[in-house]
């Protein structure tokens, strides 16, 4: 079979811009953890020896990663000057961890999966499930760290007031479960917005409630906010107003047994509101930049989860509208609709 020199060489230049964003990958978790975006932010224009006297770092190893960090589009080089700086944006998306754009939390998320990969490997030979709780550390971090900018940006501001009636509970005071919460993050902010309203968050994961619960005070909202270790299709209690999944129905192996648990948790008014990632309606409509990441985040991440719970359904992140609605019918949900569509997300507002 003949190679064309000019697709190879194009294939090729891909594989080098991939291969660069791989190795970018850890440096941009060094300059979030070391401080140096944000050295660079307040300091900047700054030489390498100006940014490792601030940062208290060694500047040999910072001439690099400046060098890499320009290379890479992430901050810029003035060569007549022989300075480093930040444009605005740069500033906002990689340094301001409470704001609707924070990219360096994603990169905890790979950390993960790169240690992980062998134990993925391995259950890709075999057929197993690997279960979220067996995953390095750096994903449960990476997951708040990642999906909390897009809950702030859109949490309270669309996302809710896209649901019928719902504001006006949590504003004078509603039940709230917030099913598969991780650490929190969506968990705090809905408490924080709405204090008269009465927040559980719900994950399988102990030493994720843990988390929660120390955040929860941190962020002084503890007096409307509970954390308990149970499953999706486990979790205590009843007469909810709402009930919330964010980004976590996908990775659940039974999400039809799910379903079923939260509509019996409901009020006969309440709300479920599920919160998935963006995905088109087939594979030709995903074969794109955010499919990308989710098609390979679901690989090494969502469809092991799933695989290593009972039932095993193995919906994948990339799970159609068509999929999703299935799920809600088959749990018992008769008012479906989605609400609000984003570049990354879905949100569906589901009715008994």
């Amino acid at each position: 079979m003949a190679v064309n020199p000019d697709k190879l060489n194009a294939f090729v230049g891909k594989f080098a811009n991939d291969l660069g964003a791989a190795m970018h990958g850890s440096a941009i978790l060094i300059g979030e953890q070391l401080g140096l975006y944000r050295g660079l932010a307040q300091h900047g224009p700054i030489s390498s020896e100006g940014l490792a006297e601030k940062t208290g770092t060694a500047e040999r190893y910072l001439r690099e990663w400046l060098a890499g960090q320009a290379a890479s589009g992430y901050v810029e080089y003035d060569s007549k000057t022989g300075l480093f700086s930040m444009t605005p944006e740069q500033k906002f998306a990689l340094t301001d961890e409470n704001g609707p754009v924070f990219l360096p939390g994603a990169f905890y998320i790979v950390s993960s999966v790169y240690k992980d990969q062998r134990k993925i490997a391995e259950a890709i030979r075999t057929g197993k499930g690997f279960g979220w709780h067996e995953h390095h550390v750096d994903l449960f971090q990476g997951t708040k760290k990642f999906f909390r900018p897009g809950y702030v940006a859109n949490l309270v501001s669309a996302w809710l007031p896209s649901l019928e009636g719902v504001v006006s509970k949590l504003e004078a005071g509603a039940r709230v479960a917030d099913v598969g919460c991780g650490l929190g993050a969506s968990t705090i902010l809905m408490a924080k917005a709405f204090p008269k309203s009465e927040f559980v968050g719900y994950d399988y994961h102990g030493e994720s409630i843990e988390w929660a619960r120390n955040d929860a005070v941190t962020a002084g909202v503890a007096q409307n906010t509970d954390f308990e270790v149970a499953l999706a299709k486990g979790f205590t209690g009843k007469n909810f107003d709402l009930v919330t999944f964010f980004d976590c129905l996908h990775d659940m192996g039974d999400p039809v047994g799910a379903a079923r648990h939260v509509r019996q948790a409901l009020k006969p008014d309440g709300t479920w509101m599920v919160v998935e990632p963006f995905a088109g309606q087939s594979l030709e409509a995903n074969l794109n930049p955010v499919g990308r990441i989710y098609y390979n985040a679901s690989l090494q991440l969502c469809v092991p989860a799933s695989l290593a719970q009972e039932v095993g359904s193995g919906l994948g992140a990339q799970a159609s509208d068509a999929a999703l609605l299935d799920v809600f019918r088959e749990g018992g949900f008769t008012r479906v609709r989605k609400s609000v569509e984003t570049p990354f997300n879905r949100v569906f507002e589901a009715r008994p």
